[in-house]
């Protein structure tokens, strides 16, 4: 899986190995099986405009974004056996607990690849 760096409009890191699940079964899969997100790893979903916490054993923050990667919402801490979505959301990215503080609707990322 493709692993890049996520970064909010002033050029702060938001997340520093956000994983790629492009495809089917990685975004089905997305944190499953998961015990924890380590400081600075994340999920990037695209294409989704929602997700569930079904069998999840930790909360993330999610930060619902358009095709331009603008932020259309956040929910922090989304709790373990529930689910959020976002109209016009096209790429959902799931973060550690408390990573998203100060992002808010109308704020702009950016994603590069990282160097492996």
């Amino acid at each position: 899986m493709r692993v890049v760096e996520v970064r909010r409009q002033d050029g702060t890191v938001l997340c520093a190995r956000c994983a790629v699940a492009e495809r089917p079964w990685s975004r089905m899969r997305g944190l499953l099986g998961r015990s924890s997100l380590a400081p600075g790893e994340g999920l990037l979903l695209r294409p989704a405009g929602s997700i569930h916490m079904a069998f999840m054993r930790f909360a993330i923050d999610a930060v619902f974004c358009d095709r331009d990667l603008v932020v259309v919402d956040v929910v922090p801490s989304l709790k373990p056996w529930r689910a959020a979505g976002r109209r016009g959301a096209k790429v959902v990215f799931e973060l550690v607990e408390g990573a998203a503080a100060g992002v808010a609707p109308g704020d702009r990322l950016a994603i590069a690849t990282i160097a492996a």
